[in-house]
């Protein structure tokens, strides 16, 4: 991670999605237990008047038949208070239709009442994991690389995700893998500019522009997108040792300039040193092969062996 703080930058080419036409409205419902008890209670009693009109028809057919047509009557009233009932569990939601009208959701976890005629459709408004596949496109620099992204979202609008999409789980699958893809086409895999954001070295960055593009993708589809994470950038690997040179190289230039740089700044130190404490005069060709036998030593990626001189300073 670089150590910029970059602002999350605008990009260019985010499609134009149409302005939605439904918007949810909540409905609660006439309360269930009461109704399944009279749907119920109708069902028996209207099995009950069947079963006495029909014993009543060898006396009084009038009467006897009048029974058994209430009673069939009073049984399909029942069926139909039955038929209205909807059971709503925790975490989903009933888009409610009415000869094709939409008259609203029911979110209100439990047994309710609504007209028998509707149509119901259970739509889950629960949290969900959306993996996408890894997907093998060009980065910003024309290098192939795969790429993959896991996102969380749930159904935030129940009639956008009914009426405004056929099938507003694939939707959001599509329009999340098109919006990896508009990423990684967007920015390099990895920049050598301090000021430039990359996929590899800008993960927090990426990540909220990623998140930000697919809330715009699937907002028309009534969807929130909670989080979206980059669960796997490589490169490609037909390119992959190439660029794993290309690195290991990148990582030996930087040890070996940070070596150097604390060399040459040990070995000012050390002559600083001498020549504050008056420990030995160098002339300047002294100096320069103090200079540069200390460096060999604090640079050198090997042991050196050292000459002991038993003369003087000058043989």
């Amino acid at each position: 991670m670089t150590g910029q703080q970059a602002a999350v930058p605008e990009l260019p080419d985010l499609p134009e999605m149409p302005e939605p036409k439904f918007k949810e409205r909540t409905i609660t419902g006439a309360p269930g237990v009461p109704m399944l008890v009279l749907g119920i209670a109708a069902i028996l009693g209207g099995i009950a008047l069947v079963v006495f009109g029909g014993q009543q028809t060898n006396h009084h057919s009038v009467l006897g038949w009048t029974l058994v047509i209430v009673g069939v009557l009073v049984v399909l009233a029942g069926v139909a208070i039955l038929r209205g009932l909807v059971a709503v569990a925790p975490g989903r939601a009933q888009v409610v239709q009415l000869l094709g009208s939409y008259r609203g959701t029911l979110r209100s976890p439990g047994l309710t009442w609504v007209n028998p005629i509707t149509t119901r459709r259970e739509v889950s408004t629960r949290i969900r994991n959306q993996e996408t596949e890894p997907v093998k496109v060009n980065d910003a620099d024309g290098n192939p690389i795969e790429m993959a992204a896991v996102v969380v979202w749930r159904v935030e609008d129940t009639a956008r995700a009914v009426f405004e999409v056929d099938d507003f789980r694939k939707f959001v699958s599509i329009q999340s893998e098109t919006a990896v893809r508009h990423i990684a086409n967007s920015y390099p895999y990895d920049s050598r500019e301090e000021d430039r954001l990359s996929l590899r070295d800008s993960a927090e960055e990426i990540t909220r522009t990623l998140s930000a593009e697919i809330s715009i993708r699937v907002a028309s589809a009534g969807v929130h997108v909670v989080e979206s994470r980059i669960t796997r950038l490589a490169y490609a690997p037909e390119i992959a040792q190439v660029m794993l040179q290309r690195q290991q190289a990148g990582a030996v230039v930087a040890a070996r300039r940070t070596i150097v740089e604390g060399a040459v700044g040990m070995v000012e130190l050390a002559l600083d040193r001498l020549a504050e404490n008056d420990v030995v005069e160098l002339d300047e060709e002294r100096k320069a092969a103090m200079v540069s036998n200390l460096l060999v030593v604090l640079c050198g990626d090997r042991g050196t062996q050292p000459v002991v001189n038993t003369g003087s300073l000058y043989q």
